[in-house]
């Protein structure tokens, strides 16, 4: 494809139309540096077929700077920023001037006013104005070419998490994929504005990112982390704070205790120059929940998606069932709470070997992975979960499991019960047929004999009732779970919309798995 440079929407639009080609876009404004270059890279990577196009744009949005900002120095080089973009791997390169996007002026326009919530912390407390521009410029350009996928850094992370929120309550179709922030050998992360520093203050500057990265070591280290230790370290390199905080990851919100992902981020001046850098502090690596009925497909995609990430695998829904095949084991009555209590008191219950696929979970030393999927299994299990001892001894199993992290758990009320303040949430759905046609295809799989779908569909609707009804630790969606319903889906639509959402939840420096 011959690489072009477009200057009018007209140009642009004419050539689109002859591509009948998906857009992955990736905005920017000039002064192109190898932090640009790396998610260009990323882009045509992440390309799921050959009908997509990477364009890059190119616009000083004069809406994001505030009175007496660098707006009129910002670097502008259209012929190097271009020669490093189709480097890069873009194939075209959108460069429109201001009334090309603001037809008859910014005041002929909507524009749009971000939370206070979200726009009054941070970088936006001391730029008045500037996230409202960035917004606003952002729905102006999609507007215009209608992308498939929007990639973004992390290293703006503020932004990125403002345009995800407009997104996301616009209802617009359009996936946003963020990447960590690059850095050179030094640690120095890559900005536009880099251009501005000297030689003495590029040194001075490199306080910055080693003082932050030192603060993270010593919190992972100790979790302890002191901004005041932080500020005077930056001031002995003659640095000018605007701000250090520790604020929520997602909220924005200023935090005391680091719980869950939170942001240190501090903002300085070198000079005239205005820089800011982040690092993700976390007390523990993420857990993710995956919860849904019987029959949705969570443990096959769930052991290929703890795979991915080089995460544990637990499956909750296992040991539920290898209780129930230990109880029939000993003919114990299901309602018989007393022994049940007895038998499970010194159970010991185990998952063996590191595989994902070759998982096998172990009661009592006896390998019970394919006992426990018998239809005898299947059809009191929810009776034998619903009990408060069964129930309160597997939680705290799985809880101590989960500790430390870096774990993937499914089940019926992980993201509900087990792990309330998990990182992701996923409920795993699927119409009640749907289930009712895999559950056939498992059954004859592992060599038992099946009903008719009409009885398999009957049971699951049962099932569900009763897994939604029970007063402990009942089967529902938690509130900030994200749905994916799976009928008409195979195993790699379902993964790559898990992974979507772990990475829109859980940003790149932490977990930067290669397998993604």
């Amino acid at each position: 494809m011959e690489k072009k440079i477009f200057q009018t929407n007209a140009e642009l639009k004419d050539w689109l139309r002859e591509q009948n080609s998906a857009i992955i876009f990736i905005p920017t404004m000039g002064g192109l540096h190898p932090g640009h270059q790396f998610l260009i890279k990323k882009a045509k990577e992440r390309k799921t077929h050959n009908n997509q196009i990477i364009l890059v744009s190119i616009f000083v949005n004069p809406l994001q700077f505030s009175e007496g900002e660098d707006f009129k120095k910002y670097p502008r080089n259209i012929n190097r920023d271009s020669e490093l973009a189709f480097i890069a791997g873009a194939d075209a390169i959108w460069a429109p001037d201001y009334i090309e996007v603001f037809p008859g002026g910014e005041d002929s326009h909507f524009k749009i006013q971000v939370p206070q919530t979200l726009n009054n912390q941070l970088c936006g407390a001391e730029r008045k104005g500037h996230f409202d521009g960035v917004a606003t410029v952002i729905i102006r350009l999609i507007k215009i070419i209608k992308p498939e996928k929007i990639i973004l850094g992390e290293k703006d992370w503020q932004q990125l998490i403002i345009i995800r929120k407009l997104f996301q309550e616009l209802s617009l179709p359009i996936k946003i994929e963020s990447f960590a922030t690059q850095r050179d050998q030094s640690g120095f992360s890559y900005s536009s504005r880099n251009a501005y520093l000297s030689h003495s203050e590029r040194v001075n500057a490199q306080a910055l990112p080693n003082v932050i990265q030192e603060a993270k070591a010593n919190f992972t280290k100790d979790k302890i982390i002191s901004l005041q230790k932080i500020e005077s370290k930056l001031k002995q390199s003659n640095l000018e704070i605007e701000y250090i905080k520790i604020v929520d990851a997602f909220s924005l919100q200023e935090k005391q205790n680091i719980k869950g992902i939170c942001l240190l981020a501090a903002a300085v001046r070198c000079g005239s120059t205005r820089l800011i850098d982040h690092t993700f502090l976390m007390p523990r690596k993420p857990i993710i929940a995956i919860d849904g009925p019987a029959g949705a497909g969570k443990s096959t995609v769930t052991k290929e998606f703890a795979k991915r990430l080089g995460f544990i695998y637990l499956d909750t829904g296992a040991m539920y069932r290898a209780v129930t095949w230990l109880i029939l084991k000993n003919s114990i009555d299901p309602n018989n709470e007393v022994e049940i209590q007895n038998i499970l008191k010194d159970t010991k219950l185990e998952f063996k070997n590191s595989k994902f696929d070759e998982q096998k979970i172990f009661i009592n030393n006896i390998d019970v992975t394919e006992k426990i999927r018998s239809p005898e299994v299947t059809s009191i299990v929810s009776e034998i979960a619903k009990q408060q001892f069964v129930r309160k001894l597997l939680t705290t199993k799985q809880q101590v499991i989960g500790d430390s992290g870096g774990l993937i758990a499914e089940g019926r009320d992980i993201g509900t019960a087990v792990f309330p303040d998990a990182d992701v949430k996923i409920f795993l759905t699927a119409s009640p047929k749907e289930r009712a046609k895999r559950r056939s295809l498992d059954l004859e799989k592992r060599g038992y004999q099946c009903t008719s779908i009409e009885d398999l569909e009957k049971e699951i609707k049962a099932r569900d009732k009763k897994d939604s009804e029970r007063e402990i630790a009942p089967l529902k969606k938690a509130q900030d779970a994200i749905e994916i319903v799976t009928d008409g889906l195979n195993i790699e639509d379902v993964l790559t919309e898990m992974i979507y959402i772990f990475r829109s939840k859980i940003p790149e420096e932490i977990w930067p798995s290669p397998n993604l």
